[in-house]
């Protein structure tokens, strides 16, 4: 199995050889050195990012959101004051997984790489508690008010794109739901539009995707 690459960025010289020499103390696990950005190269030469920071300030975040943008990996961030993190600014910086600084392990990083790497998470259980409530708060304030799911599907963009599925065609469609072939044309588009979805196969798989045909 090839090893997860990883990029250890800090500004602190210190702290930065602290999580690298952890790190390399794992052969399934390799430390390389920070590319030049926003290119094709880089993105293939990287697996996820560990930043060491004394906390998610707002210049942490600008440039966890830049790297985001250039890099577009998974971050594992460790940080000293955990406690005052912003869950949302967090996963809008592409952070899945906090390691406080006071219970930092070679093996706690290691592993938290790891998991970071396969697409999974890593959060105190602070933290893992305010994302379940701002996400409780954004599906009862901000969702079901509009009519919208967490997948962002109206129920009868669920409807529609279930008939798609199914392998029926806009006339089809149509006639099932007492609707316009043009009306039924507009919603694929909206959703498609909405979504960024390329074509209708798209917006089928993205619909079972999200569990919700």
């Amino acid at each position: 199995m090839a090893a997860t690459r990883v990029v250890v960025c800090c500004e602190d010289f210190i702290a930065r050889t602290g999580a690298t020499t952890s790190l390399q103390s794992f052969p399934d696990v390799e430390v390389r050195e920070e590319p030049v950005l926003g290119t094709a190269a880089a993105r293939a030469a990287t697996d996820v990012v560990v930043v060491v920071a004394d906390r998610l300030s707002v210049d942490v975040a600008t440039a966890l959101r830049e790297l985001r943008r250039l890099l577009d990996r998974p971050v594992v961030l460790v940080a000293r004051e955990v406690e005052r993190i912003d869950v949302v600014m967090a996963v809008d910086c592409n952070v899945v997984a906090v390691l406080p600084t006071a219970e930092f392990t070679a093996d706690r990083l290691h592993a938290a790489v790891l998991t970071a790497a396969r697409g999974g998470a890593v959060l105190p259980f602070a933290l893992a508690g305010d994302l379940v409530r701002h996400v409780r708060w954004v599906h009862t304030e901000l969702l079901e008010p509009n009519g919208l799911r967490a997948s962002g599907l109206k129920p009868r963009e669920v409807e529609v794109i279930g008939l798609m599925a199914d392998g029926h065609d806009t006339a089809e469609i149509a006639a099932k739901l007492s609707f316009s072939e043009r009306s039924v044309k507009k919603l694929i588009h909206d959703v498609t539009s909405r979504l960024n979805l390329r074509n209708r196969p798209h917006a089928v798989a993205y619909a079972l995707r999200h569990g919700v045909i």
